[in-house]
């Protein structure tokens, strides 16, 4: 998308645009304003994206749409709802989890990982790993459904407490209570002192 610094486009542009300045110029179509919340916010809102899709390619397609979304729909942000980098956020992580959901992201992916899978089915070390695999997922059963989802989450998708807190609404102090929870109940069962 816009690949330049703000600066380079135009010099009048200071290096630093204050929230309430920056939604003005964007609601004026100004490009400018853009590129620099391009340069300020891609890098998050990428992470963001790639952390539920977990296709590089896509996550880049996907953040090129948020951008679209963004600058088509900056009038209905609403400041007093929130900041605007949550706005962004929640556009970013919206668009993200319909191209996971995508009939056509879910066909792409059965066929990749098929593919992975041909090549892997050979290697002795692949079926090592769906033993492991199968015993850890028994493991897990012997958790409460709101243990195994937290952990899920932390452990194989990467998500931090605060992203579970705030994605699922659940408050913070609940996420780490279920958490060292099902870590106590695993010690136990593994005979971990």
């Amino acid at each position: 998308m816009l690949r330049e610094t703000p600066n380079s486009l135009n010099p009048q542009l200071p290096k630093h645009i204050d929230e309430p300045s920056l939604i003005v110029l964007l609601r004026q179509k100004d490009k400018h304003a853009l590129a620099y919340l391009y340069d300020h916010y891609a890098a998050a809102l990428n992470g963001v994206i790639t952390r539920i899709v977990k296709v590089e390619d896509v996550a880049e397609e996907i953040l090129q749409d948020v951008f679209i979304k963004i600058w088509d729909k900056i009038d209905t942000y609403d400041p007093d709802k929130g900041k605007l980098f949550t706005w962004m956020l929640n556009i970013a992580r919206n668009l993200a989890i319909d191209k996971l959901r995508s009939k056509e992201f879910s066909r792409q992916n059965k066929t990749d990982q098929l593919d992975n899978n041909v090549s892997l089915i050979s290697s002795q070390s692949y079926v090592e790993q769906k033993v492991k695999d199968s015993a850890l997922i028994d493991l897990l059963r012997n958790l409460t459904p709101e243990q195994q989802m937290i952990v899920h989450l932390i452990y194989f998708e990467g998500y931090t407490h605060s992203e579970i807190s705030d994605e699922f609404n659940i408050p913070l102090g609940t996420v780490k209570t279920r958490i060292r929870s099902a870590l106590i109940k695993l010690r136990k069962i593994l005979q971990i002192p």
